[in-house]
């Protein structure tokens, strides 16, 4: 196969140059809002307790994504846009949220990096990531779009083992935001109902046209 006839068949691969405007965009917010945002809390946060081993789902969330994205992109186009879709426009939305009305939360626990290896790996995020720009979560409203990928997928259907390890690791991915006092439940709740809505329209079939014959034919 030359580069025409690869260019030609994996065209779909341009609608991942939306990271060219998410990652210039979140880091500018990284490094913008440090002061003056708004505190996220309601009362149930200050009854979840901190637990560093929900590191390990929560750094999961990379590969949940990435590797559904990947799937769908090789075997199952019409799919692969809808999930796009529903990724990048809840994202979008998240970064204009962060935007025009800045926030974040000051609840994070000191952690000891010597305690153990989740300690340290939850260490070195807190180093890393700030504590704003947190509604809504991202991890939880890409986990939610990635499990309705799953469970939506007609090729996908058949393996009920794969789409239940789905279902268990978007609530781990979920649970650990809040245990890993990275976000604030109210955080969830926001991309909870962020993602209903955007279910509404991205998969509703008086919404969403047919694509082309070619985009709905899945890649082997």
């Amino acid at each position: 196969m030359n580069i025409k006839q690869l260019l030609t068949k994996y065209r779909h691969v341009w609608i991942l140059s939306y990271a060219f405007l998410y990652i210039p965009w979140f880091f500018y917010l990284e490094k913008t809002v440090t002061s003056n945002y708004h505190i996220m809390h309601i009362a149930i946060d200050d009854y979840i307790p901190f637990n560093e081993y929900f590191i390990i789902p929560y750094l999961m969330w990379f590969a949940y994504v990435a590797v559904s994205i990947c799937y769908f992109f090789f075997h199952d186009v019409k799919e692969y846009y809808r999930l796009c879709t529903m990724l990048f426009t809840g994202m979008t939305i998240s970064l204009v949220i962060c935007t025009v009305f800045p926030n974040g939360t000051d609840f994070r626990p000191l952690v000891d990096p010597n305690k153990n290896i989740p300690s340290a790996i939850v260490y070195l995020l807190y180093s890393a990531d700030t504590c704003t720009n947190v509604f809504p979560s991202i991890h939880v409203y890409n986990s939610i779009c990635v499990h309705i990928a799953v469970c939506r997928s007609e090729r996908l259907k058949k393996y009920g083992l794969l789409r239940a390890g789905s279902f268990v690791l978007m609530i781990s991915i979920c649970l650990a935001t809040v245990f890993l006092k990275q976000h604030s439940a109210f955080d969830g709740l926001g991309s909870i109902a962020m993602a209903y809505i955007m279910y509404q329209f991205v998969y509703s079939d008086s919404l969403v046209p047919n694509r082309k014959k070619v985009s709905e034919k899945a890649i082997t």
